[in-house]
């Protein structure tokens, strides 16, 4: 067996807590106020899964291990150490004893096996990383600080994952479970995690407040924040506003450039810049008319404007990514020649299609200005080769619940794949590969070949091998005109100049706030 090792020690704060009002004002300097740019909806952490609603599942829970930093690692959390069987197949972990619940409950193993279990019952959020790999009733506790996953066959990305697993107090759920529904209901608006924050309010139109869990394992260092409001603020000017008068101290690193920019000039306000793993491009419904024939899809790649996109609209705070993984990581073949903007090689692939045209629906992320432009970018390219298309804009949540099928998912979505966990697998793996049709596929693309390859890649324990395959799918998908891959993204975080020490992770976009200080 092979054993990781990893201790995190720290001492636990004994500051007492603040318990502001919801309408506080968000100049106490122990409070730190987040402008987010999508609803917070659901606090579930087993069903939400996206990056806009990440700061819950980040600060009121905790997984096993953890991502942090940039470039990421992988470090123990919940659990001290782990050890893996030589077949790859048995991975057995052991928690840390001083790991507690907000209500002071110890974290053992059998909160760990009651975790896993209802991930796969409900099939939402993280369960597709499991679903193939992790049978109902085969996860043990055979002592309360002793975990064992028994999984059918070797899982190459299952400890990049664990992550993703996170961790809830079963006696409380269980409690609260109507009609075999595994507590949903009641978890979608409370709280049942050991994270470093302890939910205190949540109001689906507005967001949500935590404390500071003074228990926290971890412990606690230089000046903490004693309470944590995301707030829901969807206007863009309004969360640059809010920043430069102090009203916010926090807000998404992903704004429009200009509004980064304009946000440099503010004295009040910092602006972190980090290389980030999440790649923007256009996700193809391979699945509907027109958008299944190769040729019609390589016509919409020839169509978009890449440079004009990225040095003109985006003034080059983005880098071009040819393919579907971000440039900072391996499974890409070198040399990765991505298409041009060339509207006679559009036609020219155009007059190949074979079948009559009909109108192409896209579909953008309202209050998402690259969304929105390359949405309209596009269009005009269309218009031209002789293609109609309409723009809709829509929320996020919206464009998300369209996608659960295909003859509701659009013909095209300008959107980003976020990091999750750190492995090719991530992005080319879950965006085309069948096996996730159901669950992370944006483009619902199938290729027996591909799939072969995919299968071989997630048991493989040989990373060269695993390194080939990779490169090979990502060669497939960009001769398929799968997907159209525009940019890899730079992070831009804007904060108070009271903040300090985010530790800024490709997978927590800045969001984890338990090593964040501020001055008073």
């Amino acid at each position: 067996m092979t054993t990781r090792r990893a201790v995190l020690k720290g001492a636990v704060s004994s500051t007492i807590l603040g318990l502001a009002s919801w309408d506080v004002s968000a100049q106490s300097g122990a409070r730190f106020v987040y402008a987010n740019n999508s609803p917070y909806d659901n606090l579930d952490p087993h069903t939400v899964f996206d990056v806009s609603r990440a700061a819950t599942r980040l600060n009121l829970y905790d997984g096993l291990y953890r991502w942090v930093d940039n470039p990421p690692k992988l470090v123990p959390w919940l659990a001290a150490s782990h050890t893996v069987s030589e077949d790859g197949k048995v991975y057995s972990f052991k928690l840390r004893s001083e790991a507690r619940f907000h209500d002071g409950k110890p974290v053992t193993s059998a909160d760990v096996v009651y975790s896993i279990e209802r991930i796969i019952a409900l099939r939402k959020g993280p369960a597709s990383h499991y679903l193939d790999v992790i049978k109902p009733g085969s996860t043990q506790a055979p002592d309360p600080a002793t975990v064992v996953f028994n999984l059918v066959q070797p899982y190459a990305i299952f400890l990049a994952t664990v992550p993703d697993m996170l961790i809830v107090n079963s006696a409380l759920v269980k409690a609260n479970e109507q009609d075999g529904d595994w507590g949903e209901s009641w978890l979608a608006r409370n709280d049942a995690g050991s994270g470093s924050y302890v939910l205190r309010r949540h109001d689906p139109a507005v967001g949500w407040i935590g404390r500071r869990f003074n228990d926290h394992f971890a412990g606690w260092t230089g000046q903490p924040i004693d309470e944590i409001e995301f707030r829901t603020v969807l206007d863009t000017s309004t969360r640059v506003l809010g920043l430069i008068r102090g009203e916010f101290h926090g807000a998404d690193g992903y704004m429009p450039y200009d509004q980064i920019e304009r946000l440099r000039r503010s004295p009040n306000v910092q602006v972190i810049e980090q290389e980030a793993m999440r790649v923007f491009g256009l996700a193809l419904n391979n699945r509907k008319s027109l958008m299944n024939n190769v040729h019609f899809r390589r016509a919409i790649a020839h169509a978009f404007d890449y440079d004009g996109f990225i040095k003109n609209i985006l003034k080059d705070s983005v880098s071009r990514n040819p393919g579907p993984n971000p440039n900072t990581i391996w499974g890409t073949p070198a040399g990765l020649r991505g298409y041009d903007y060339d509207l006679d090689k559009a036609r020219a692939e155009l007059a190949k299609v074979g079948e009559p045209l009909r109108v192409i629906g896209i579909n953008a992320l309202a209050g998402f200005s690259d969304s929105e432009q390359a949405a309209i970018l596009l269009q005009n390219a269309l218009r031209q080769i002789g293609v109609e298309a309409v723009v809709e804009l829509s929320p996020w949540t919206v464009v998300l619940s369209r996608m659960s099928k295909p003859e509701t998912r659009a013909d095209i979505i300008p959107v980003w794949r976020s990091s999750f966990y750190i492995d090719p697998n991530n992005w080319v793996g879950e965006l085309f590969g069948t096996r996730y049709h159901d669950s992370r596929s944006f483009s619902l693309y199938s290729n027996p070949e591909f799939d072969r390859r995919l299968d071989q890649a997630l048991i493989s324990r040989d990373h060269e091998e695993r390194r080939k395959l990779y490169e090979e799918m990502t060669q497939m998908v960009m001769d398929d005109a799968a997907s159209v891959f525009i940019y890899n993204t730079r992070w831009y975080g804007p904060y108070s100049r009271k903040v300090k020490d985010i530790r800024f992770s490709p997978v927590n976009h800045g969001q984890d706030m338990r090593w964040v200080s501020m001055s008073r």
